[in-house]
C-alpha cells in the first residue's frame, strides 16, 4: 500500500506581510457598492499607502484607480506627510478604489477638520449608496418578469 506524502508547508510569511506602520493613527471605512475598506491614517508618514498589505500600486492594477485612491491626498496637499493601511474587501478593482477613496477622505476630515469643506466639495465625503437591487420572487431577476403569451 503505497504511503502519501506529507505536503511540506511553508510557514513563512510574504515579504511585505512584516510592513506596518506605527505610532498614533486615525480610522475611518469606506464604502461602494459590496466593497469596504477600513482605512488607517498614520501622520508624519512618507507618503505610503499599503491595501492589505501589498502596494496600491501592485494591488490595483489599472491605472485610473491609482488616481482615484491618491486623489484626497492630493487635494489636501498630503501626499507625502502620511502613511495609510487599508484592508479592503468585497467588490471589483473600481469599487475598492472608491471605497477607498472614501475611507481616506473620512480620515483626512478626523485628522484635519479644515480638510472638510475642500472634500465635501469634491464630493469624496458622500457614500454612494447604490447597491444590486435584490431578486423578486416569480420573477427572473430583480424587476424581469417572465414573458407573456396572449396566445
Amino acid at each position: 500500500m503505497p504511503t502519501k506524502k506529507k505536503e511540506e508547508t511553508n510557514n513563512e510569511a510574504p515579504a511585505n506581510k512584516g510592513l506596518r506602520f506605527n505610532g498614533p493613527n486615525y480610522y475611518a471605512h469606506g464604502k461602494r457598492k459590496t466593497s469596504i475598506a477600513r482605512v488607517r491614517l498614520y501622520p508624519k508618514g512618507q507618503g505610503r499607502i499599503l491595501i492589505n498589505n501589498i502596494s496600491y500600486r501592485e494591488y490595483l492594477t489599472i491605472k485610473e484607480t491609482h488616481e482615484i485612491v491618491i486623489s484626497p491626498l492630493m487635494l489636501c496637499d498630503q501626499v507625502k506627510n502620511v502613511d495609510i493601511a487599508v484592508k479592503v474587501e468585497g467588490g471589483g478593482p473600481h469599487s475598492q478604489a472608491e471605497a477607498i477613496r472614501h475611507g481616506i477622505s473620512k480620515a483626512l476630515q478626523t485628522f484635519n477638520p479644515e480638510f472638510r469643506p475642500v472634500l465635501k466639495k469634491a464630493g469624496f465625503l458622500t457614500r454612494d449608496s447604490r447597491i444590486k437591487e435584490r431578486k423578486k420572487f416569480g420573477l427572473k431577476r430583480a424587476r424581469r418578469a417572465p414573458q407573456f403569451s396572449k396566445r
